[in-house]
């Protein structure tokens, strides 16, 4: 440390300069101290602005998950792991008809004029059982609904059995020729709404009330659908609600007609 000295003055005068200085020092020191901590109070300030903004900015965009092509359609899993895919409308059944019925699955529809042509991947190898879940939702998905009917007759057959011409041309759009013997079913109308895992993603499905039956592990929360009185609209807004989620999302699931909603909560033992 190297120190100046001032010859011109006494030794006292010298040290009285350099106590001076270093008084003046010392204030510095602590002018700047306080300065560093009110600039850290302002950066912590920012911070924290920063992350309350962005923390609101994140409630202004949704999650988006990838949709399977499948659920496009009407759609669920049977209880023996099986895809079923169903029409929402005549379009729709065309396509199904056209671009994903192949020649091991099977094809179900209600003994109804107004109802979604369903489809049961890999079907000619399904048993009874199987079939009779798939019935239940093609008959859930039919005008039997919206007539308030309590059962309904349904039918499956082939892919061969299946044809959109006659001898007379094409049907038109949503109508199907069917041929040769059918495997009949008689279903009470009934389904059930809740989330299902599919790729450690959850995701709002509605089944029929005979595979949920089936479910060895049932879920916590779930919504059984029956006919009712409830418009479409309040039937889907209850259940949005219960699960949390988009009522759009419920509203492309719900069969169309009256709905009874009746939500069950498993109790923590």
């Amino acid at each position: 440390m190297e120190i100046e000295v001032d010859f011109n003055k006494t030794a006292q005068e010298n040290a009285d300069a350099y106590y001076k200085k270093s008084k003046k020092m010392l204030i510095k020191i602590e002018g700047a101290k306080k300065a560093i901590k009110e600039l850290e109070r302002q950066l912590n300030a920012v911070e924290s602005d920063k992350n309350k903004e962005q923390l609101l900015a994140s409630k202004k965009f949704k999650i988006i998950v990838k949709k399977e092509w499948y659920e496009n359609f009407h759609w669920f899993f049977t209880s023996f792991g099986n895809l079923v895919i169903g029409g929402k409308d005549a379009s729709q059944n065309e396509l199904i008809n056209s671009r994903y019925f192949e020649d091991n699955d099977i094809f179900f529809h209600a003994n109804i004029f107004g109802a979604s042509l369903v489809i049961l991947k890999n079907g000619v190898l399904s048993n009874k059982n199987e079939k009779e879940e798939v019935a239940q939702f093609a008959g859930s998905y039919s005008s039997a609904w919206k007539e308030g009917l309590s059962s309904i007759d349904v039918y499956s057959v082939k892919r061969n059995q299946v044809s959109k011409s006659t001898s007379k041309g094409s049907l038109g759009k949503g109508s199907f020729l069917i041929s040769g013997e059918r495997e009949w079913y008689n279903v009470s109308l009934s389904l059930v709404a809740l989330m299902v895992n599919q790729s450690d993603i959850k995701k709002f499905n509605i089944i029929p009330k005979i595979s949920f039956d089936r479910l060895l592990e049932k879920p916590k929360n779930y919504a059984i659908i029956n006919i009712g009185n409830d418009e479409k609209s309040v039937a889907a807004k209850k259940i949005a609600k219960f699960f949390d989620i988009d009522i759009n999302e419920v509203m492309q699931q719900l069969p169309n007609g009256g709905c009874k909603v009746s939500l069950s909560i498993k109790q923590n033992v």
